[in-house]
């Protein structure tokens, strides 16, 4: 895997942390749960605009996203007890279809 698709795909875990982490701060109002969201943020953008030097804008930002997306929903259901739907559940499966096929079209 090439140093900008690593970087990508650490950028989107990142994006799974800090986006659970918005729900750890409660609202930005307890302190160490939000500098750590806050430095979450801050690696995960940094680490998305190194790896879209390489890669398709489009395609990047999407994978991204999708990563973040993905991540957060199941890790919402493990930790927090969200709804897993069959139809929550068949939405993800085709989230990672489109990935796959961005990765494959870049």
């Amino acid at each position: 895997m090439s140093m900008a698709w690593l970087m990508l795909v650490v950028a989107g875990l990142l994006e799974v942390a800090w986006a659970l982490g918005l729900k750890a701060s409660a609202g930005f109002t307890r302190p160490l749960p939000s500098l750590l969201t806050i430095m979450a943020m801050v690696a995960s953008f940094y680490l998305l605009a190194q790896a879209m030097k390489a890669l398709p804008v489009g395609t990047a930002y999407a994978i991204w996203v999708g990563i973040g997306a993905v991540g957060t929903v199941l890790l919402g259901i493990l930790i927090y007890g969200d709804s897993a739907s069959p139809l929550r559940l068949l939405s993800l499966v085709l989230i990672l279809a489109g990935l796959v096929g961005l990765k494959l079209a870049a």
